[in-house]
């Protein structure tokens, strides 16, 4: 897809976007990154990572206390996107929430007169005493290879300024924005 099917996608998914008061709020120097990751280009062996025994991974129930408490430690405002309709996928040390994240199914969406099923991981957080480990990233490695699995044809990153550590899997910047709109 080139530059404008991005905006589209991006308008889409997104209608209105640039009229919210918390969006309008952000200091327009700080830019953020749309990330995306046509699944049939997924390598899951791009990225390996030798956790140890004590790291394990599955779902988890988003309406839980103990996740609802590790996602406050990461980001507060996020605790209202975290209810028992969502899926959450979790990375464990010692059987504790140390990651998590939403699986996001964003529907389908006619991008230059193609139908393409996209998703993507969503409130993607470690908590402190876990990051620098591997674990953030192989929670999201799991749920993009989950989204193929499941016959998605896009992985979609809304709203990140760590461009550089999701393109370890293959996401690729897809548009960047301001406060003031797309750049």
């Amino acid at each position: 897809m080139d530059r404008q099917a991005y905006i589209a996608l991006f308008n889409s998914l997104h209608p209105n976007f640039f009229e919210q008061d918390y969006i309008r709020a952000i200091p327009e120097n700080v830019i953020f990154d749309e990330m995306v990751l046509p699944l049939d280009e997924f390598d899951e062996g791009a990225y390996q990572k030798d956790l140890g025994g004590d790291v394990s991974f599955g779902f988890c129930d988003g309406d839980s206390d103990e996740l609802r408490r590790a996602v406050a430690s990461v980001n507060e405002d996020w605790v209202r996107y975290f209810g028992a309709e969502q899926r959450v996928f979790c990375g464990y040390v010692g059987g504790r929430v140390a990651s998590f994240c939403i699986v996001d199914d964003l529907g389908s969406h006619d991008i230059g007169g193609r139908t393409v099923k996209v998703g993507g991981p969503g409130c993607v957080g470690t908590l402190p005493e876990y990051r620098d480990r591997g674990i953030g990233l192989t929670v999201v490695k799991l749920v993009t290879k989950m989204l193929k699995d499941e016959g998605f044809d896009l992985s979609y990153i809304h709203f990140t300024y760590v461009a550089p550590w999701y393109a370890k899997l293959g996401y690729r910047t897809s548009i960047r924005w301001s406060s003031g709109g797309i750049i």
